[in-house]
């Protein structure tokens, strides 16, 4: 009887714990959800990799120097679904990233918008 009620709370915590700790790697936790900031520049690099792809440019600031920005889309996966391929971002495209800036203040973001010369990309779900 006390290994069964021990395997019924086991199986139950697994229940709970498992989806969680599924949910916490998609969480956003290093960035700042509540204000969005937008970007434009050039495209440098594009790794459509998991988990998560990246985009990689250059953007000038108010002073007119070039800060080196990196953006974090969703999964390959849901890219594809998207029409996005490894190729849909080129260096040299003249991009606008919207979305949430690192908490540590960091050129850094995670993209919840993306327009190529002025046209807006679907992103795909899981954002």
């Amino acid at each position: 009887m006390k290994n069964r009620m021990l395997s019924f709370f086991a199986a139950i915590a697994a229940f709970v714990l498992i989806p969680a700790l599924m949910f916490a790697h998609h969480g956003q936790a290093n960035y700042n959800t509540k204000d969005s900031v937008t970007v434009s520049g050039t495209v440098t690099d594009f790794q459509f990799v998991n988990p998560h792809s990246l985009v990689f440019l250059d953007v000038k600031d108010d002073k007119g120097q070039t800060q080196k920005w990196q953006g974090e889309l969703t999964s390959p996966n849901h890219l594809v679904r998207a029409g996005w391929n490894k190729t849909s971002l080129k260096p040299g495209d003249q991009i606008t990233l919207t979305g949430f800036r690192a908490i540590n203040g960091a050129t850094s973001m995670w993209i919840t918008k993306l327009a190529v010369n002025g046209e807006e990309m679907k992103l795909g779900q899981g954002n």
